[in-house]
């Protein structure tokens, strides 16, 4: 049994229902003391301070990430109040009654008997209401890593979609961490394959649930998520428009031009060299069928700018309709608030211009597409 008063640091997330571990005597009062579920709590503490409280740092759906102060009993070993001291986004629970809360869905995969996880958020806006008979267009993201996860915690990027309108569900597909070993085996030597499926398969899910226009279905991804995005466009034929974010085309290259301490890393996942070939979208060209826009950082090193110049050039000539934003100074993700902007706008005009078919409520000045303005 660990002394609290040595305790280092500890993670707590949340799965459905709320999970915690033990920390010495110290149990799961904390979500008692906090009145309502923590999806994620990291205890930031070094040594319980004399004066019996510690500090964590937390987050859940509609909270931001904050740091609290927890104040112990006499024994120290529960929790008896909770306030937070910092937030890293103090004006945002203003706008609480626009927030949408997720709901963990449990979706089946294409193996029989199998499922898959995802975190969908229904479109909420207290003002407008939309027709009873009209399902939501659906924009499904597929987070990096690939072997990473995506968590139920509040994201304004994701609160942009769906107080205009949109559905959005985020995927945990085969071989995200966080729901075990034989989950996260699931990618290992099939990554462009498990991935793709899993969020065809969820996007079908939701269609036939009736929560989501199978006519106005869209995929959006950043770096390995980019590259399932642009898998998905390629190989299969369940979106209408996609958005990679600094994503894979060229699974060779990304082998041969990454950084040193990933430049293995993919081996596993897909396998031989025939697999680095037959799974690159760039090699497939003539499967697309549908609009994309891509958006890349030109000082990124993980994924060279080369990858999605390549591929734009190539669906410009194919004649579909694309587009290319390239942001000076910015790496593997974007930084600047001015972009990552920019990033979520042009996303949306794009997509309502080429799929949506309705006028944006924002004042947006869209960028022009090739092959289509």
């Amino acid at each position: 049994m660990h002394n609290l008063r040595d305790l280092r640091s500890a993670r707590v997330q949340k799965i459905g229902r709320f999970r915690t571990r033990s920390i010495g005597h110290c149990r799961a009062s904390l979500a008692t003391a906090a009145r309502g579920p923590l999806y994620q709590i990291n205890l930031i503490f070094s040594k319980i301070l004399a004066e019996h409280c510690l500090y964590v740092e937390g987050a859940s759906a509609i909270h931001p990430s904050s740091v609290a102060k927890v104040t112990l009993d006499e024994q120290k070993s529960k929790a008896v109040e909770f306030k937070i001291i910092w937030s890293s986004s103090p004006d945002c629970l203003k706008y609480k009654s626009y927030f949408t809360l997720p709901e963990l869905i449990e979706f089946p995969t294409e193996v029989p008997g199998q499922t898959a996880y995802a975190y969908f958020y229904p479109p909420t806006n207290p003002v407008y209401q939309a027709d009873q008979e009209e399902r939501p267009p659906l924009l499904l993201k597929s987070h990096g890593g690939p072997t990473a996860e995506t968590r139920a915690l509040l994201n304004l990027n994701i609160q942009y979609w769906t107080s205009r309108g949109w559905a959005f569900v985020d995927v945990n597909y085969g071989g995200s961490t966080g729901y075990g070993r034989e989950y996260r085996d699931r990618l290992l030597g099939k990554w462009g394959i498990v991935d793709v499926d899993d969020c065809c398969s969820c996007a079908k899910f939701l269609v036939d649930s009736g929560k989501a226009d199978g006519e106005r279905l869209c995929i959006t991804g950043g770096s390995a998520g980019g590259y399932t995005t642009l898998a998905a466009l390629a190989f299969r034929n369940r979106f209408r428009a996609g958005a990679s974010l600094y994503g894979v085309a060229d699974l060779n290259s990304l082998r041969a031009e990454t950084h040193k301490f990933e430049s293995h890393y993919i081996d596993k996942l897909v396998g031989n060299e025939e697999n680095y070939f037959e799974r690159s979208p760039i090699n497939f060209v003539d499967k697309f069928s549908c609009p994309i826009i891509l958006f890349q950082g030109l000082e990124d090193k993980v994924v060279p700018p080369d990858q999605a110049k390549k591929i734009y050039q190539a669906l410009k000539e194919k004649g579909l309709p694309v587009a290319l934003v390239e942001y000076e100074g910015e790496q593997h993700g974007f930084r600047k608030a001015e972009n990552i902007k920019f990033t979520l706008e042009q996303q949306m005009v794009f997509f309502a211009r080429l799929v949506g078919n309705f006028k944006v409520a924002d004042e947006i000045t869209p960028i022009s597409i090739d092959n289509f303005d």
